[in-house]
């Protein structure tokens, strides 16, 4: 018998079945909690925030919820007000680096063009403000980092409300004749082919609204954002232009991308064209936003409150390809790309001395479009002309290779001055409308929009003139006809007729004649809310003296939006064999 101490120790117990058995339920309710965190993820705004951030259904740059929404905003940063990714994009358009192949223009593409030329001019007084067309530095313009925007809409009302109201609307005695000496050249050879004549007609106000607000575009340069500047009053927003024999269609912003889908609009000019092309990034920037109602029970956080209808916007955001050259902002949706170029005067200039004009004065070759932007043109199906208001500053005129002429210039008086700068202004017109329509391989749409009318009553920019206090248009009777911009209106039809005789390209050169019917909108200018500045001065001073202000470019939004609702009816009529209509 063998001890017990002795014996051998019994076999250990198996318990791998259990150990099994244990690890699949695990893993079975490990792969149930995941489908349930997956389908409460799904069903809640930030299931598709993560979705979007991995697979492009949320641009990253923008904040998450819209600008403008029935949300509480008084609880948000400025990161979820207005995006986090505004400023840099909007700085990379003047930072960046010229990028030639990114242009799609084979080749060299010459010297790069300033975007923000500088005038020589003369010399200002210290504290005088300067001329309101003369661009700015980056710092001082507010394209590139937007400052927080007013409020726009009412408390309380979000942009599709008030876009969606009835179209009620109220006439105003403000007509423009159908016949005037320009518009009868004008309708000879260069006006629309087809449809009524768009530039005759009256101002009716529109209680649906402007097609955006200052909250909901950022991309609206400060000097222009009226509302987020301090002015109060709202109705120079909502009146809109009634051709007399038609409707203005309003600007369905899907539709105009859809139209123009695979194409390029580009705005060539001076900050007026800049001022323009913003405006159509503001209408277009509003075409994705996809409002969609979420229930969301049970929160307790401002955000997700059921007493709020939060509204989730999947925005397509057109992506910033610009450069030092040229801004250029892309839909993806449709491939489409808005372009805005500099050009002070449409033709060559230089600051070289010739003859006996010195360096560091711009020099105008009246004869020669500017190459700067002429070797870009085939990559444009439309371009948007601009230009005019740089022929007040300080230049010299040649023709020919000779000096003939000069703006607040010319040393030798005993030399005869042959062109003075309305002539000038004429001459350049031809020019550049002549070297579109003779282009051998162009064969695109060519838009020159008429003089743009300022509004300085009592004096100059630099000399006491003032548009403070207008608050709606001017009726018949009231229009003080404006003398400088009447002959700059016509020189220009007058050149525009000429270069048009000459074309011999399959080109199509449209003018879009706005400066009458624009003569009566003195109220939709940003007067003295230039900035956001909360001490500036908006009122008269004790001497009768009215405070600096800009009565040249045209509040956003206002009657500037009208302009690109009249491009995309020209286009629509243009691109589409029988007239259709954007709206």
């Amino acid at each position: 018998m063998i001890p017990t101490s002795l014996k051998a120790p019994p076999p250990p117990l198996v318990a791998y079945p259990k150990t099994l058995t244990s690890i699949a339920a695990s893993v079975g309710g490990l792969a149930l909690f995941l489908i349930f965190a997956s389908v409460l993820l799904v069903s809640r705004p930030i299931g598709s925030t993560v979705r979007g951030y991995f697979y492009g259904g949320v641009d990253r740059s923008v904040g998450f919820y819209p600008l403008e929404s029935n949300l509480p905003i008084s609880g948000l940063n400025d990161t979820q007000r207005y995006g986090n990714g505004i400023s840099g994009s909007m700085k990379s358009t003047e930072s960046a680096q010229p990028d030639p192949s990114s242009v799609g223009v084979p080749g060299k593409l010459g010297e790069y063009a300033k975007a923000n030329e500088t005038s020589v001019g003369v010399p200002r007084k210290p504290g005088e403000s300067a001329l309101p067309d003369e661009p700015v530095k980056p710092d001082e313009s507010g394209i590139e980092v937007p400052k927080k925007p007013g409020e726009s809409a009412k408390p309380g009302e979000s942009d599709v409300n008030r876009q969606s109201k009835s179209d009620t609307r109220q006439e105003v005695a403000t007509t423009v004749p159908s016949a005037s000496p320009a518009s009868g050249n004008v309708s000879q050879t260069g006006s629309i082919d087809s449809g009524c004549d768009l530039y005759h007609g009256k101002w009716v106000f529109d209680s649906n609204g402007p097609l955006y607000t200052n909250n909901s575009c950022p991309v609206l340069t400060q000097m222009q954002n009226c509302q987020g500047n301090g002015r109060r009053d709202k109705d120079y927003e909502n009146w809109r232009w009634k051709p007399a024999q038609c409707d203005l269609p309003r600007l369905d912003a899907k539709k105009f991308l859809e139209l123009m889908r695979g194409k390029t609009l580009a705005f060539v000019g001076d900050s007026v064209a800049r001022n323009q092309m913003e405006s159509m990034l503001c209408i277009l920037w509003q075409a994705s936003t996809k409002w969609v109602l979420l229930n969301v029970p049970g929160h307790r956080d401002p955000l997700h409150s059921p007493s709020y209808s939060a509204h989730e916007a999947f925005v397509e955001v057109p992506k910033n390809r610009g450069n030092k050259r040229m801004q250029r902002y892309y839909f993806k949706s449709t491939s489409t790309m808005i372009v805005r170029i500099w050009s002070s005067w449409l033709v060559d200039h230089t600051s070289e001395a010739i003859d006996f004009a010195p360096k560091g004065i711009d020099k105008l070759h009246l004869d020669a479009p500017d190459w700067n932007f002429m070797e870009l043109i085939l990559s444009f199906d439309v371009i948007v002309l601009s230009s005019g208001h740089w022929f007040a500053k300080q230049s010299v005129y040649i023709l020919n290779n000779e000096i003939v002429g000069g703006q607040l210039w010319w040393p030798d008086k005993s030399r005869p001055m042959k062109v003075n700068n309305v002539e000038a202004f004429g001459i350049s017109v031809e020019t550049i409308v002549t070297a579109m329509a003779t282009h051998q391989n162009y064969t695109g749409l060519t838009i020159l929009r008429s003089y743009s009318p300022d509004h300085y009553e009592g004096g100059a920019w630099n000399t006491g003139g003032s548009c403070t206090g207008k608050v709606k248009p001017l009726v018949d009777g009231e229009l003080v006809e404006n003398g400088f911009t009447n002959v700059m209106h016509e020189k220009q039809v007058a050149g525009f007729n000429r270069a048009i005789k000459k074309q011999t390209n399959k080109s199509k050169v449209r003018l879009m004649d706005i400066t009458q019917a624009f003569g009566y909108r003195h109220d939709g200018h940003p007067g003295p809310y230039r900035s956001p500045d909360p001490n500036k001065i908006t009122k008269r001073g004790p001497d009768g003296r009215p405070p600096p202000q800009d009565c040249l470019h045209w509040c956003m939004p206002g009657p500037v939006d009208i302009w690109n609702e009249i491009v995309a009816e020209i286009i629509s009529r243009e691109f589409q064999d029988s007239r259709s209509s954007l709206s």
